[in-house]
């Protein structure tokens, strides 16, 4: 089971994730939901599209923009539409 942990928390868990740059992209409904907040972050991928950020948030911690996903990937990242991947200190396993 692979996991994504942030401040000594497991913060998303999932038997199916996919491996994508480098980077794991889990189910968006492994998210242990109440670690994640919405953030106004948004950038710009030129294969796989416009990509959103959650802030996580645990015990009062805040890491900004920590989590990213694809709401409408390109045709070409169509295979991580409704998984989340991880970043800045939320190391995955």
């Amino acid at each position: 089971m692979a996991q994504a942990i942030w401040n000594g928390t497991v913060i998303a868990e999932s038997d199916d994730v996919i491996k994508l740059e480098g980077n794991l992209y889990f189910p968006a409904d492994s998210l242990k939901r109440q670690f994640f907040e919405a953030s106004d972050k948004q950038t710009h991928c030129p294969w796989k599209g416009t990509a959103s950020y959650y802030d996580v948030v645990v015990d009062g911690q805040r890491n900004a923009a920590a989590a990213w996903y694809y709401a409408e990937p390109a045709e070409a990242a169509a295979q991580i539409r409704d998984r989340v991947a991880f970043w800045r200190g939320v190391t995955t396993n």
